[in-house]
């Protein structure tokens, strides 16, 4: 799907035919023969199109003639978009095309930081200036890093409360979903953070004479690397905490154990007593008036003697 976008005044129309200083983005579903004639027609290869398609694309940037690609990765979180994996968030690659007369925004997957851009361009975003509306990417990209790092925490959080109180393998493997979201979010905010730095050094946006942009790249770039450490910070205690909570459910789990075979020893002996009176022999107290008081009178102090030992030992 070709949606293109144009301002005009104070607002934001879609047209069908591209012009001058309008953005067009790219996403599900596709038409492969409708994306190669759209890169045939404003002179795109038509191979930027297709990496910035592939959901597994690595952070990069590069430049042919007029047009130049910029790939990021973001982060999304896992409505069922990937079944295979089941970390609770992914990251995904959107690709920047930049060429003379508009910008192009391709993406394998519908994403928040899209269509955040679809809501709020107007105000907050200028087409006309394309290195602008770049920067305004990367910025709002690390914005939601850094929104999904915390509501990581939050789940920690919640799932921490539940561990305490669990002899459960369901409250592991939410832990071991976040931890793989943020090993994915760990080294793409590192290739992003490499995509970044290169990006200024080499001056790729040719914002050089532009204080404005190089000032709003230079706090990307920390802000990028305050993520990228709070990224490497929950993902050390979330490896920590599984290992942790793993011996706190296995002692939980002991607990019940040592409860249950106290109970069972407690009830073998009554049970052995009974069974033992059930035997056709001559057997002591059997014609004794109160048999059944004294035999059951057996059962229960046994059971009261191995429950009071028990609870000396703190097994109960």
């Amino acid at each position: 799907m070709i949606k293109i976008y144009k301002r005009e005044g104070e607002n934001m129309q879609i047209i069908q035919q591209a012009q001058k200083d309008c953005w067009i983005n790219i996403e599900p579903p596709f038409d492969m023969a409708e994306l190669e004639n759209f890169a045939n027609k404003h002179l795109i290869p038509f191979s930027y199109i297709v990496d910035c398609i592939d959901q597994y694309e690595r952070s990069r940037y590069e430049k042919q003639e007029n047009a130049q690609l910029i790939v990021i990765n973001t982060p999304i979180l896992n409505e069922g978009f990937d079944k295979e994996d089941e970390a609770t968030y992914i990251t995904i690659p959107v690709g920047i095309i930049i060429v003379p007369d508009m910008i192009v925004t391709v993406c394998s997957l519908k994403n928040p930081l899209i269509e955040w851009f679809e809501r709020n361009i107007v105000k907050d975003s200028d087409i006309q200036n394309r290195k602008h509306f770049v920067i305004k990417i990367f910025e709002r990209n690390i914005y939601y890093f850094l929104h999904y790092l915390r509501e990581i925490n939050k789940r920690i959080s919640l799932i921490e409360k539940e561990l305490n109180y669990s002899s459960r393998n369901q409250e592991l493997n939410k832990l071991l979903h976040l931890q793989k979201a943020m090993i994915y979010f760990v080294n793409d905010l590192r290739a992003d953070e490499l995509v970044l730095l290169k990006i200024q050094r080499n001056d790729f946006l040719e914002i050089k004479e532009d204080e404005f942009a190089k000032e709003k790249l230079q706090d990307i770039l920390i802000d990028n690397s305050q993520a990228l450490e709070m990224a490497n910070v929950y993902s050390n205690i979330l490896g920590n905490m599984m290992g942790a909570f793993a011996s706190i459910i296995s002692n939980n789990l002991g607990h019940v154990v040592n409860r249950l075979t106290a109970v069972t020893i407690a009830l073998m002996l009554p049970t052995l007593i009974a069974g033992i009176y059930g035997m056709n022999i001559d057997l002591p107290f059997q014609h004794h008036r109160f048999a059944f008081t004294i035999v059951m009178s057996m059962c229960i102090l046994c059971s009261i003697v191995f429950v009071a030992f028990f609870r000396k030992k703190k097994w109960l």
